[in-house]
């Protein structure tokens, strides 16, 4: 497929993506695609993603049920990083993030140190633990 030759790919086969929320803009996430991931995507309307610690793909949502659908699929100036306008589905307010959280970006540097600044919305026990 030739619009996937124009990525550039990285010496695994990768390349970043991130999942932003249509509607408010936020960033939710940041993972991996290998050209499956890419394709599959592009082809079901629904995020697909490269698991690097896991080696294999996987369908956001096929175990926590926070399925993204896919609305746009942009590639940045360099074409190095890949970015998916979504909406988030499966919890109302929308979770993302595999601690329970909105976004996996809930972490704000203040005062030299990490602090959680968005709230839990669902324990992740009761997601992943089915």
């Amino acid at each position: 497929m030739e619009w996937l030759d124009e990525v550039r790919w990285d010496a695994q086969g990768l390349v970043p993506a991130v999942a932003q929320e249509a509607s408010t803009g936020d960033v939710l996430m940041l993972a991996w695609m290998d050209r499956e991931a890419l394709r599959l995507t592009a082809e079901t309307g629904r995020a697909v993603f490269h698991s690097r610690s896991r080696g294999k793909l996987w369908f956001k949502g096929e175990e926590s049920g926070h399925v993204q659908q896919v609305h746009e699929i942009r590639l940045d100036c360099d074409n190095d990083v890949v970015l998916l306008k979504v909406t988030q589905h499966g919890h109302d307010p929308s979770i993302a993030c595999h601690t329970g959280r909105h976004s996996c970006f809930f972490q704000l540097y203040k005062d030299g140190a990490w602090h959680a600044v968005e709230p839990v919305l669902k324990d992740p026990t009761t997601i992943y633990d089915k």
